[in-house]
């Protein structure tokens, strides 16, 4: 899977893009946890979403956020991820002209920069939010949501209590005109160790179904 670097706007990003040979395949990005607690690219939960969309026909980018790894600039209290998040994607969309869709995936941190992004780009169809920190980072600004997700998270999870997603979940399934998917893994803990399978089952069950609805 070759390394790149491209661009962002405080700096260059370092990633990891994964292409298909399919010119029309849809482009999924993932975004890592936060910066500051060691989220990079190659958190295990990212790494596995990562894989997970390509196995399922995505071209895949995962990138590093400013000031990890070897990608430039500083924490910027979620405004300048936002920003790369959206570098990331420009690249991406650059680089796959004919994509017939586009996919945003996070966890954690990279969930809530995931949510919005969504916000901002309309073409994004769907998202996977793995352990949105909805008791740490206020989610509002989905009002409303614009495209239809999975929400995920884990029973045990002691960083993102279970009842906080829940409750985002339930917000977001009273707007009209999307579909919430809200999941819960038994027993699984804020990086899914133990949960990983099963998560990830969960992950391709529902962006497979989803994609077969939007090819009928």
């Amino acid at each position: 899977m070759p390394e790149v670097i491209f661009p962002g706007p405080d700096g260059r990003l370092e990633g990891r893009y994964h292409p298909q040979k399919s010119k029309d395949a849809p482009i999924a990005i993932i975004l890592h946890p936060h910066p500051l607690y060691g989220g990079t690219m190659n958190n295990k939960v990212v790494y596995n979403l990562h894989y997970t969309f390509h196995r399922i026909g995505f071209t895949c980018l995962r990138f590093n956020f400013r000031g990890v790894g070897r990608s430039q600039g500083e924490y910027d209290q979620g405004i300048g991820e936002l920003s790369d998040a959206a570098a990331a994607l420009d690249y991406l969309q650059a680089l796959n002209p004919n994509a017939r869709s586009c996919w945003v995936a996070g966890f954690s941190f990279g969930a809530w920069i995931g949510m919005q992004l969504l916000m901002r780009r309309p073409e994004i169809a769907g998202f996977v939010s793995v352990a949105p920190p909805a008791n740490q980072y206020d989610f509002s600004f989905l009002a409303p949501c614009p495209s239809s997700g999975l929400i995920i998270g884990g029973s045990a999870d002691r960083v993102v209590p279970p009842g906080d997603v829940a409750n985002l979940a339930d917000k977001l399934k009273q707007q009209k005109g999307i579909t919430i998917t809200h999941e819960t893994i038994e027993g699984a803990s804020h990086f899914f160790d133990p949960g990983m399978d099963e998560m990830i089952r969960t992950v391709e069950t529902y962006v497979r179904r989803r994609l077969t609805e939007t090819t009928r």
